[in-house]
């Protein structure tokens, strides 16, 4: 089975852009500059920051199905990401080098079940989870601070 994993929309995220640090802070955001690498997943990029990029943290509604799973999570997004990452049966190397949490959910946003995986097994983990009769989608969270990183699809 083919998967296909997308970042987020950086369209979204363009009414943070440039603002000042107390307009981020009014609306409970925060930009922050990288000072290593690994450490500042982007979630739209799919990668990590280098250092000295500008990124916004913010509160981010990852799941936002009317039912019990409905989630929001602070995520970091680069300040001046262009093009979100959209490839088919590739892992990007942000996801490869962590602990990942799997959840699958069906078409009402219920979860069906869930797996933990190191990176570097990602795509055996991820089929497993597709191939259950009502996964519509999956999303993956960064397992060590449970912060949202993906969405994966059948492609």
């Amino acid at each position: 089975m083919t998967f296909r994993i997308r970042g987020l929309d950086p369209q979204q995220f363009k009414p943070w852009v440039g603002l000042a640090d107390e307009a981020l802070f009014a609306v409970s955001a925060r930009r922050v500059r990288a000072d290593c690498n690994p450490g500042y997943p982007d979630r739209i990029e799919l990668r990590d920051a280098e250092p000295g990029e500008p990124l916004l943290l913010l509160n981010y509604e990852h799941q936002p199905a009317h039912s019990p799973y409905r989630a929001t999570h602070a995520i970091f997004v680069l300040e001046h990401a262009v093009e979100a990452y959209d490839r088919v049966g590739e892992i990007p190397a942000v996801l490869r080098s962590r602990m990942i949490s799997l959840r699958a959910f069906d078409d009402s946003g219920m979860l069906i079940d869930a797996a933990l995986s190191p990176g570097l097994e990602l795509e055996r983990e991820i089929e497993q989870l597709l191939q259950l009769p009502n996964a519509a989608y999956l999303q993956l969270h960064y397992a060590k601070f449970g912060c949202y990183a993906c969405r994966v699809d059948r492609s």
